[in-house]
């Protein structure tokens, strides 16, 4: 099997389709595709500028899918993306505090992030950024991601062909170690995720004890863990809730009782914010805390009242 020469006739297909899975959300690595044809176009410069302008067709292609997504479904939308991936990095409320602090610029720099890439299109969507920006911005991202991936695989090409030519001396069985690397990536992206499921793990309130709780007359303290742009997006809340912005915990700590149970809520799967959150306010002696078990949906879903976003 001559690797090389298979990637001299298929390599620009290998390019388009594996950024386009990648950029669709599927658990497929494309780096790896980038370098070999980085190293590949070391000698063949016009091959080279032929993948990077098809790195950034397909790049183009999956997160115009999630732009129109994100316009048409909303922060729906962005809940079950973070719901499905593979990354626990990829909770929507990171990626909307990178919106808050850069804009639409977050779409140059998003494919460098793990879990950013694929969220960034469907917020940017979400909040109805002018399709024109949007593809001159995330194109400019796809071409400074694609351009460093096969820039390293110029760099890199005596290492890459080297490991070409050793899987080539495996012959038959090179089919078999490169499924058991895809299987290994993706196995290593499930750990991190469970690991993460992990770390969260903490007692919670239920909506129903929630709801008893305001009903008796308790006063439980309700916080809002979601981001700006989310409660924005969303447009709704629990009655009486105060926003929380986890980056500034130190301006509503003065504000927080230590007489009263404190409920924490977002809409991340896990309640990861909320968590998140809780776990901080315990560090600075706050003892009654608990997230809000399924967060905001859940609450909705059991027909609890809400009421509009003010803040």
């Amino acid at each position: 099997m001559d690797l090389a020469a298979l990637f001299a006739q298929y390599g620009l297909a290998a390019v388009f389709v594996a950024v386009l899975l990648e950029q669709a959300g599927l658990p497929f690595p494309a780096l790896p595709v980038l370098l070999v044809a980085g190293a590949f176009a070391a000698g063949h410069a016009a091959w080279g500028v032929a993948a990077l302008g098809l790195a950034v067709l397909a790049s183009t292609l999956g997160d115009l899918a999630w732009y129109w997504a994100g316009r048409t479904w909303g922060y729906a939308v962005l809940r079950t993306m973070c719901r499905i991936s593979l990354s626990p990095d990829s909770c929507v409320r990171r990626t909307e505090s990178s919106f808050e602090r850069r804009g639409v610029a977050t779409l140059v720099v998003a494919k460098f992030v793990p879990g950013l890439a694929t969220l960034a299109p469907a917020i940017a969507g979400a909040l109805e950024l002018r399709a024109s920006t949007f593809v001159v911005y995330n194109g400019a991202g796809a071409a400074l991601w694609a351009g460093v991936g096969l820039a390293a695989g110029v760099l890199l090409q005596g290492q890459i062909n080297g490991l070409l030519a050793w899987l080539d001396r495996l012959g038959r069985w090179v089919l078999a170690v490169l499924g058991v690397a895809l299987a290994g990536y993706v196995a290593w992206r499930l750990w991190r995720r469970w690991a993460f499921a992990r770390r969260l793990r903490m007692a919670r309130v239920t909506v129903h004890e929630l709801r008893a709780m305001i009903e008796r007359g308790e006063a439980p303290y309700v916080l809002d863990a979601r981001s700006t742009i989310h409660r924005r997006l969303h447009g709704l809340r629990i009655p009486g809730a105060r926003s929380v912005d986890l980056d500034a915990l130190e301006e509503a700590l003065a504000t927080i009782p230590r007489d009263r149970d404190v409920i924490v809520y977002c809409s991340c799967p896990n309640e990861a914010s909320a968590v998140t959150l809780a776990r901080r306010l315990h560090e600075h002696g706050l003892v009654r805390v608990r997230p809000l078990a399924g967060g905001i949906d859940a609450w909705a879903e059991h027909g609890h009242p809400l009421e509009a976003v003010t803040d």
